[in-house]
């Protein structure tokens, strides 16, 4: 407002408008007009720059509140018959005795609080001068054939640009353009890797020393591109073959090189590549690791040969390990059928088929087998009735994840680790046990009872070979499986020692039958015909005792050594892509997968097993399958 006040009277009275002085008694406000390194928001800074538009920041001066004149106009201080005598008609006394205080004369107030001002904000700025070059451009294309069209395209553009290239000029070859573009990128690998060696050849002067290309006696031709020296320079071979050119094996454009002759071989091994790498006149120093390397990485050659996944063999679980009666954890799988005879008629005789019900216990290694009429639900129900009533309570149930448990479990709806609802779901849940699946298609989880399944199948081939076989009733089947438990309970599960005072063999039989033919721990011990019942409990105890002496000594420690996958090796990771494996189809059929969730395993949180999502039958399906069953192609 005095601004705009001061601009009007100095053009009605035609005075100079930087003659006007002013003042304020608002020291914030003169430090908003000689602000000089504080900037304001909008508001503020609108005015301040309308003032200092029309004139100087010296022109402003401070006065006392006290005696400031504009003060009067807003406040009713002075009475009436003092007015004559106020500063708004004789304005302030420091006027008259010209002394104003000038803004330099007293410290201009700029509170950090204030909100008009601009907080202040440092900004640390730093200048980097970025210097690619061109070969550094180069890396970012994706393969050989890529790198040699673009500089073919730059060859052309330049020549078009300089005017060696018009519309009525002849077609260059694009034969002669790819070799003079694979010259250009071969002299700038050369130059990059063997910069001190191809600028002391271009002064005449020999390799020096130091370098690791020396033996190869390198020169450069004729276009500049250094090449090997070597011995056979008088033969009648192409150049390609007695002086080929040098390439370092640690330069990424070498690497779109080998990549590109390995496709061409159609991704065969390390022999072939470097061959055809010689062949079209590359000597590369290092070859051989840098193919490896290629090779190994190439997700082609990985979906043709790479070997399966596996993982270091994890340790027993502790139901393998820990002394107890006999089928207290057990593993159970059905194998079969076999064909009887079930009546006669009078065109011959009506067959059925028969499986057997193999359990195996996985502490004492004995089996019991079972007859079942078919593969249901109420035949197993049968089937394990009759074990546990023969057996004893049973704690813990292992199998598989074949068809004949899987469409039982799910018609009772009992889950992979625990029982559900149900029929058998309720029998087992009464009977406190639990049922643990292995992974699909994973038979050697299950080795402890595929391994039994295999020596009871050799038994019965022997015994039904011949008229026994052929004439089979459901009777003599039930009867050649009791034989068959009784051999294979027999065996030894442990070695036969040689030494006559301990002619122990270690058998299931020994714990199931408590019998032992060669030798009666009673002779050893005094009893009374009074202590006939005490006798007999201390007879089974001896013979239980040395049956688990003998099981710590002799068998529990051979399973100590890991026969197989000894090394830990790298967990498959949700993300991977692998390649899932099918029995019956080519290699090259398998289905492509990606893996979802990945399963550790609870003894050393190893992964072992993981959901594979696939494409399958036009619809996507999520497959539970071991590592052993999957090619990994490409990690995460």
């Amino acid at each position: 407002m005095a601004v705009e006040l001061a601009e009007f009277l100095c053009e009605s009275l035609h005075i100079s408008l930087q003659s006007v002085r002013y003042y304020s008694d608002s020291k914030v406000v003169l430090g908003y007009v000689n602000n000089k390194t504080r900037r304001f928001y909008t508001y503020v800074a609108n005015r301040v720059e309308r003032i200092l538009r029309s004139c100087r920041a010296d022109q402003w001066s401070y006065v006392n509140t006290r005696e400031n004149p504009a003060d009067l106009a807003t406040r009713s201080s002075t009475k009436p018959e003092d007015f004559a005598n106020s500063n708004w008609l004789r304005g302030p006394e420091q006027l008259y005795k010209n002394s104003a205080i000038t803004p330099r004369e007293f410290p201009l107030v700029e509170p950090d609080d204030d909100k008009e001002l601009r907080p202040e904000v440092t900004v640390a700025s730093r200048k980097t001068v970025l210097e690619e070059s061109f070969i550094d451009r180069l890396q970012d294309l994706s393969n050989w054939r890529k790198l040699v069209n673009v500089i073919v395209l730059i060859k052309r553009a330049a020549r078009r640009f300089k005017g060696k290239l018009t519309p009525d000029s002849p077609t260059e070859s694009t034969t002669h353009l790819i070799k003079e573009s694979t010259a250009v990128i071969i002299r700038l690998i050369q130059e990059h890797a063997y910069h001190e060696e191809v600028l002391c050849l271009r002064e005449g002067k020999h390799v020096p020393m130091s370098s690791h290309i020396r033996n190869l006696d390198p020169y450069l031709d004729g276009s500049g591109v250094l090449r090997v020296g070597g011995r056979l320079g008088k033969s009648d071979l192409p150049i390609e073959e007695t002086n080929p050119i040098v390439l370092p094996s640690k330069h990424c454009l070498t690497k779109f090189l080998v990549q590109h002759h390995h496709k061409a071989v159609y991704h065969q091994g390390r022999l072939i590549t470097e061959g055809s790498l010689r062949n079209n006149g590359y000597w590369i120093v290092g070859a051989k690791r840098l193919i490896t390397s290629i090779i190994s990485s190439c997700v082609t050659c990985r979906k043709l040969r790479r070997p399966l996944e596996h993982q270091k063999m994890s340790d027993l679980p502790k139901d393998r390990l820990v002394p107890g009666p006999p089928f207290t954890s057990v593993g159970v799988d059905a194998f079969g059928p076999w064909s009887v005879v079930t009546r006669k008629t009078r065109g011959g005789s009506a067959n059925s088929k028969r499986w057997g019900m193999l359990f195996t216990c996985l502490t004492t290694r004995a089996i019991h087998v079972e007859v079942t009429e078919e593969m249901s639900s109420s035949s197993f129900i049968n089937a394990l009735r009759r074990f546990v009533a023969i057996r004893g309570n049973v704690k813990e149930i292992r199998s598989d994840c074949g068809t004949n448990f899987v469409g039982a479990v799910n018609e009772l709806h009992i889950d992979s680790v625990n029982v559900g609802d149900g029929p058998t779901a309720s029998y087992l849940n009464d009977s406190g046990i639990v049922w643990k699946f292995n992974a699909p298609h994973s038979s050697h989880m299950g080795g402890v009872w595929e391994r039994m399944i295999g020596v009871v199948r050799r038994i019965l081939d022997s015994m039904l070979m011949g008229a026994a076989g052929k004439s089979l009733t459901h009777e003599i089947l039930v009867t050649f499986m009791a034989e068959v438990c009784a051999i294979v309970n027999s065996r030894p599960v442990a070695s036969i020692s040689h030494d006559p005072k301990s002619p122990e063999i270690l058998s299931p039989a020994v714990l199931l039958n408590q019998k032992v033919n060669y030798y009666d721990p009673v002779t050893a011990l005094n009893f009374s015909e009074r202590d006939i019942y005490k006798g007999h409990w201390r007879r089974v105890q001896a013979l239980s005792e040395m049956f688990w002496k003998k099981w710590r000594e002799g068998y529990l420690q051979t399973l100590q050594p890991r026969r197989k996958w000894q090394d830990d090796q790298r967990d498959l990771k949700e993300g991977d892509i692998v390649l899932l494996r099918d029995k019956s189809l080519p290699r090259n059929d398998w289905a492509l997968g990606i893996i979802q969730t990945v399963f550790k395993s609870e003894c050393d949180n190893r992964v072992r097993k993981a959901e594979v999502r696939v494409a399958k039958d036009n619809r996507v399906t999520v497959l539970t399958r071991p590592i052993t069953e999957m090619v990994l192609l490409l990690e995460k």
